[in-house]
C-alpha cells in the first residue's frame, strides 16, 4: 500500500508512521513535548482543636499531521516485500539443531487430523484510519466516545476500541469520519480540567477483519511445524517461518504479529506438543505479546523462549508471560533493550517478571536468590496497637477519641483548636490507571498527592494544605464520615519531651445526606506528628491521611459493634441492680461504662459469667483499646 510516495508493509497491523518532512505536514521534527501547564485557581476555605490550591491543565497542543481528503489511486501497483528471504540466522541452540539435522522431520506426536477454521474476508485496505487518545486510560468509555460523538459534525462507528498502556487506540472505515474526529482534538475538557489530545493516522484495517487462515494453510503449517519441531529436545523453531520454503511454495502466509495467526500456531501446539519446552519466535516482526499469554495455560513446561529479533517497545509486554517458568530468555535485538541504563538494570527488570531464569540473552546470570521451604507458613497473628509506655497511651487514646467524636459529629470546625497555626496536611489514595470516577475513592482521588502519579513540583506543593485555617476548610470538603474506632490501632513511631508520633490504621464508611452508610467501606492510614499543648494535650504539626478500599477481612470485622451516636447516652435506663452491677463490672474490669454494659448484656448480665469472658478476652488481646477508654 502506498501514500504520498511511502510503503508500508500491508502485513504489519500497526500504524505507519508519521511523516515527518512531509510538506504542509506539520513537521514534528526538533518539537520537544510541551510540558508547561496553565494554572486553575481553586477557591479555599476558612476553617479549625489542643483547601486545596490551584490546579492545571496542559497548554492546548496539536502535533498531528495534518489530513487531506485525497483518495488513493486505484490503480495496481507493485507489491513491497520487505520480507524478502534473507540468508537464515537465528540465535542459540535452535538454529545449531537444525543446520545439524535435528529437526525432527515430523517426529513428536503431531497428529493428522485436521482442524480448520473459517476464512473471512476484510474489508478495503485505503480508507482505515487508527485514533489514538494519549492518556486515554483514564476516561470511561462510555463518556470518551459521547463526548467525541456530540462534537463530531457526522456521526461515525468505532472499530477494536481497545488499551494501549496509557493510550487509547480505535478505527474508523472512511476518511470523512476521521477528519471529522481529528478536528474535535483539544475540543473537550476532562472532569480535572484537560483538554483531550485526539490523533488520526491512516493504516491497515484491525488485524481481526484480516483473512484468517483456511482449513488447507492450516495443515500445511502444521506440517511445517512438525518439520521444525526437535522431539529429542522438545524444541521447536518458528525463526522467521513467513520465509519457510514449504509455505511460500504453497502460497501460505503465516505472520505471527498478526493476531489469528499467532492463535492458530498456539492452538497447534496445545493440541499436538503440549509438553513443549523450548520455543524460538525470533525474527517475526512481533511487536505485542497479549497472544502468548496463552502459553502459560496450554504450556506449562516451556523453560526456554526465543524472542529476539522482534518489535517489542516496552518490558510491560513481559507482564503478559509472568506465569512462565522460563529458565532461558532471549530478547536481544528488540527495542525494548535500549531503554534501560546499563545491563543491570535491563537484568533486573527482566528477573522481575522471571525470577527463575539462569541465562539471559544465552548470557548466564547469578543464581536466583530464594528459600528452599518445605512446610508453609503463616504470617504471625497481629499484635494489635503498640504505644510504648502506659503514659503515652494515656495521651494517645483520649486525643483520638475527642478528634474523631468532632470529625464524624459532621461539623469539623472546632478541629481547628487541634491543629497547629503553622500545620501541614496531606493527602494520598493509591496510584492507579483506572478511571478513577470508577472507583468509591474517586472523591479523595482529585486531592491525592501520590508523588507517583503526580511529577509536577508545584503541584505537588499546591496539594499541600498549609496552616491550620486551610488544613480544616480542606477536612470540612471531605465526605462525611463514620469510623469504627473498634478498628482501630496505633503505633508510636517517635516520642521525645517535645514530640510524638504515631500512626492510627482502621476502617470508616462515608454517610450521605441522610445518615445512611453507603456500602463501601474504606481503609486509612494516618500518621499524626504532635507537639505537647497544654497540660496533657496534643497538637498536631503535620497530618498525613492514606485512604484505600478496605480487604474482604477488614469488612467482614468493620462495624460488628454498634457505634453511638452523638447525641445517645452510653448509659440507657436500668434498673438499679443493673446500675449497681454496671458500676462493679467497670470498677473491676477497667473498661468503661458502655463496653462493660455490653459485656453484661451478652451474658443476660451474669456477672461471674461475664467476669470469666472479660477475662478470656483480655488474656487473648482480643478487647480494643477503646474500651477502655473513659
Amino acid at each position: 500500500m502506498s501514500d504520498g510516495g511511502r510503503y508500508y508493509n500491508e502485513h504489519d497491523d500497526r500504524t505507519a508512521p508519521n511523516f515527518r518532512n512531509r510538506k504542509g505536514g506539520g513537521s514534528h521534527k526538533g518539537r520537544a513535548y510541551n510540558r508547561n501547564r496553565r494554572d486553575r485557581q481553586r477557591g479555599n476555605q476558612s476553617g479549625i482543636f489542643s483547601g486545596p490550591g490551584p490546579r492545571s491543565r496542559l497548554e492546548d497542543l496539536d502535533g498531528d499531521v495534518t489530513m487531506g481528503d485525497t483518495s488513493q489511486d486505484s490503480t495496481p501497483q507493485s507489491r513491497f516485500t520487505p520480507y524478502q528471504r534473507p540468508g537464515r540466522k537465528g540465535d542459540g541452540r535452535f538454529d545449531r539443531d537444525r543446520r545439524q539435522g535435528r529437526g525432527g522431520g515430523g517426529r513428536g506426536g503431531f497428529k493428522g487430523d485436521r482442524s480448520g477454521a473459517g476464512g473471512g474476508g476484510g474489508k478495503n485496505r485505503s480508507d482505515w484510519w487508527k485514533v489514538t487518545i494519549p492518556h486515554g486510560r483514564k476516561y470511561d468509555k462510555r463518556w470518551l466516545l459521547t463526548a467525541l460523538q456530540n462534537l463530531c459534525s457526522i456521526d461515525f462507528t468505532p472499530v477494536n476500541y481497545h488499551v494501549d498502556n496509557n493510550k487509547v487506540h480505535f478505527f474508523v472505515d472512511d476518511t470523512a469520519s476521521a477528519n471529522a474526529i481529528h478536528k474535535c482534538s483539544h475540543k473537550i475538557t476532562d472532569t480535572e480540567g484537560y483538554k483531550v489530545e485526539v490523533h488520526t493516522n491512516r493504516c491497515a484495517p484491525p488485524s481481526y477483519l484480516l483473512t484468517d487462515l483456511k482449513p488447507e494453510h492450516l495443515e500445511h503449517l502444521k506440517q511445517c511445524m512438525a518439520k521444525r519441531f526437535d522431539a529429542s529436545q522438545q524444541a521447536l523453531d518458528l525463526n522467521n517461518i513467513r520465509t519457510d520454503p514449504d509455505l511460500v511454495s504453497q502460497n501460505v502466509e503465516v505472520i505471527l504479529n498478526r493476531k489469528t495467526n499467532m492463535e492458530a500456531v498456539i492452538k497447534i501446539i496445545e493440541g499436538n506438543i503440549p509438553e513443549l519446552a523450548a520455543l524460538n519466535l525470533s525474527n517475526n516482526r512481533i511487536h505485542k505479546l497479549d497472544e502468548l499469554s496463552e502459553l502459560v495455560t496450554k504450556v506449562p513446561l516451556l523453560k526456554t523462549l526465543n524472542l529476539s529479533n522482534n518489535e517489542l517497545k516496552s518490558d510491560r509486554e513481559l507482564d503478559k508471560l509472568k506465569g512462565l517458568k522460563l529458565v532461558e530468555l532471549w530478547l536481544n535485538r528488540n527495542p525494548l533493550c535500549d531503554l534501560f541504563k546499563d545491563q543491570a538494570a535491563y537484568i533486573s527488570a527482566v528477573r522481575q517478571r522471571f525470577p527463575r531464569l539462569l541465562k539471559l540473552d544465552g548470557n548466564d546470570l547469578p543464581a536466583p536468590i530464594g528459600f528452599d521451604v518445605e512446610t508453609p507458613t503463616a504470617i504471625p497473628a497481629s499484635k494489635g496497637s503498640n504505644f510504648g509506655s502506659d503514659e503515652i497511651k494515656a495521651l494517645i487514646l483520649p486525643f483520638l477519641q475527642q478528634y474523631y467524636n468532632i470529625y464524624d459529629s459532621g461539623d469539623r470546625q472546632p478541629l481547628l483548636d487541634a491543629y497547629h497555626d503553622g500545620a501541614s496536611l496531606s493527602l494520598t489514595t493509591p496510584y492507579s490507571n483506572q478511571n478513577p470516577s470508577r472507583s468509591s475513592l474517586g472523591e479523595y482521588h482529585k486531592d491525592s498527592r501520590n508523588l507517583k502519579r503526580i511529577k509536577d513540583t508545584t503541584i505537588r506543593y499546591r496539594l499541600l494544605k498549609h496552616t491550620r485555617l486551610n488544613v480544616v476548610a480542606f477536612l470540612n470538603e471531605l465526605p462525611k464520615t463514620q469510623h469504627d474506632i473498634a478498628s482501630f490501632t496505633v503505633d508510636v513511631n517517635t516520642f521525645t519531651n517535645t514530640l510524638l508520633s504515631f500512626t492510627v490504621s482502621g476502617v470508616f464508611k462515608e454517610v450521605a445526606v441522610d445518615g445512611k452508610s453507603r456500602d463501601s467501606t474504606m481503609a486509612f492510614s494516618r500518621v499524626f506528628i504532635t507537639v505537647p499543648a497544654g497540660n496533657s494535650g496534643l497538637c498536631i504539626v503535620n497530618d498525613q491521611i492514606f485512604i484505600r478500599m478496605a480487604t474482604t477481612e477488614e469488612i467482614r470485622r468493620a462495624f460488628v459493634a454498634p457505634a453511638p451516636t452523638p447525641s445517645s447516652s452510653p448509659v440507657p435506663t436500668l434498673t438499679a441492680p443493673q446500675q449497681e452491677m454496671l458500676s462493679a463490672f467497670s470498677q473491676m474490669s477497667g473498661m468503661n461504662l458502655e463496653w462493660s454494659q455490653k459485656c453484661l448484656l451478652d451474658n443476660q448480665w451474669d456477672f461471674n459469667a461475664a467476669a470469666q469472658v472479660f477475662t478470656q478476652l483480655k488474656t487473648e488481646g482480643k478487647i480494643p483499646d477503646v474500651a477502655f477508654m473513659k
